[in-house]
């Protein structure tokens, strides 16, 4: 399936379809650049609690994300103890996975780690695929690359965890390493 045209007169990736949380996402950040250290383990985290569920599900629970672990303050986060994993457990607003709870604050940890040979952002960035793909319509898109697995491999030594090759993917797209958008949809290249 190709792009489909909104009743804006907009053509979109057909996940982005109507009006709501999904759309905003697609228009306004999916495939961006972004910078810093707490957007990269923001981005990282929110793929990681996706895993198994839907987008739309992260998307609406975000600003209790954000909220509760300290806007993605690697340092903050990676001081978070037992207390604190029962604390996020009881958490109604957010995904409550004892397994993704403890993956985001050892990944803060590594986070943390990390800046003493370039840091996460820079580390990310090194895994940007040479011929970045163009596809025109979702029977051609990929979940996983060469760059993926690299990438979840390099993560995983150091330190890293719930980073597989589809959850790094859908980081390299949510983050705007290549330009995930669909031909004829109105954000490629922008």
């Amino acid at each position: 399936m190709g792009p489909l045209l909104g009743e804006d007169g907009f053509a979109r990736c057909p996940w982005a379809g109507g009006p709501g949380v999904m759309r905003d996402y697609h228009d306004h950040e999916w495939g961006r650049r972004v910078s810093g250290e707490a957007a990269y383990l923001e981005r990282l985290t929110l793929e990681a609690f996706q895993s198994g569920l839907s987008w739309s599900t992260i998307l609406n629970k975000r600003e209790a994300f954000r909220e509760v672990f300290a806007g993605f303050d690697a340092d903050a986060v990676a001081a978070y103890d037992d207390a604190d994993v029962e604390r996020l457990m009881g958490e109604s607003r957010i995904v409550r996975n004892r397994m993704k709870i403890d993956a985001a604050i050892t990944n803060a940890r590594a986070t943390v780690a990390l800046r003493e040979s370039g840091g996460l952002e820079a580390l990310v960035l090194g895994f940007a695929p040479t011929d970045p793909p163009a596809w025109h319509d979702t029977a051609e898109m990929a979940t996983t690359s060469a760059e993926s697995v690299a990438l979840s491999k390099e993560l995983k030594r150091r330190g890293f965890a719930f980073v597989g090759p589809t959850t790094m993917y859908a980081l390299m797209e949510a983050i705007g390493i290549f330009d995930p958008h669909l031909i004829g949809c109105h954000r490629r290249g922008r």
